[in-house]
């Protein structure tokens, strides 16, 4: 069996580590830029190379931004009465689409997960817990991923919060157990915000 050359078989490596991409798709993905002009190539190198130059994380809600503080957190019609908690930033962005949000935002970075050695401590928490102390918001939604460390996250948080004067509420369950939100359609996401309950 011939092999191939290293510069195709490096670059099936590298997409094979991206997640969800396995051995198959990454040669499909390989091959395929094959096929293309080197100026597409070099439009997607570039673009991967930039990726990060212009990003920061919002200091307010810890959202991917490219100013200090992102769009949402400075729009002055978002109502500050409700701060969303979310695992990721692509979780806002879906949230984002459905146009159905009106309040902030505030990204964990990731889930209480022990099997992967995240605790509490490695997540935007305390950070949390001082944006609630010192803007003194009305309801806190706990929109975590419906996944065995999603709820261990909600759950966490729920005890945490539970003696400060707010609401607590939880995304309704329109979501199919252990899927990411950021895979959700638009309706399927204004269901759970609309039917969303104490938690």
């Amino acid at each position: 069996m011939s092999k191939l050359p290293v510069s195709v078989q490096n670059l099936i490596d590298e997409f094979s580590r991206l997640p969800s991409i396995g051995p198959k798709m990454a040669a499909r993905l390989a091959f395929y830029l094959l096929s293309k002009p080197e100026q597409d190539i070099s439009a997607l190198g570039e673009a991967i190379l930039n990726l990060k130059k212009p990003l920061t994380t919002c200091k307010v809600c810890y959202n991917i931004s490219e100013t200090e503080v992102c769009s949402v957190c400075s729009d002055q019609n978002r109502s500050t009465d409700t701060i969303m908690v979310v695992e990721e930033p692509l979780d806002v962005i879906a949230f984002e689409k459905t146009s159905k949000y009106p309040g902030l935002y505030h990204v964990l970075g990731g889930v209480i997960s022990p099997i992967d050695g995240l605790g509490p401590e490695d997540l935007r928490i305390n950070q949390l817990a001082d944006r609630i102390k010192n803007n003194s918001p009305v309801e806190v939604i706990l929109a975590t991923n419906p996944s065995l460390e999603g709820e261990a996250t909600a759950a966490y948080l729920k005890n945490l919060l539970k003696d400060y004067d707010l609401k607590i509420t939880r995304i309704a369950r329109g979501l199919p157990h252990g899927g990411d939100l950021e895979y959700a359609d638009e309706v399927t996401l204004s269901r759970s915000l609309e039917g969303r309950g104490p938690y």
